[in-house]
């Protein structure tokens, strides 16, 4: 599955491939947003990233059902 979180105060959003349901995505975000804490989680290439949960502007889910351009 495909995510995008805006952080504030950066030119680009964070574009990830994640394993991660959306549910427990969502989940996990609504924890470190309430709890005012970092947004941990790994990719599928097992890269592990940090957000703290004050400079999160959005968080788009999606299912990463894109079609691809070019040669595979």
């Amino acid at each position: 599955m495909e995510v995008k979180i805006g952080v504030q105060h950066a030119p680009r959003e964070l574009v990830v491939e994640t394993d991660t349901s959306p549910e427990d995505f969502e989940a996990q975000v609504s924890e470190a947003v309430s709890s005012g804490g970092l947004l941990t989680f790994a990719d599928t290439k097992g890269r592990r990233f940090a957000v703290p949960a004050e400079k999160i502007a959005y968080v788009e889910i999606g299912t990463g059902s894109h079609s691809a351009v070019g040669f595979r």
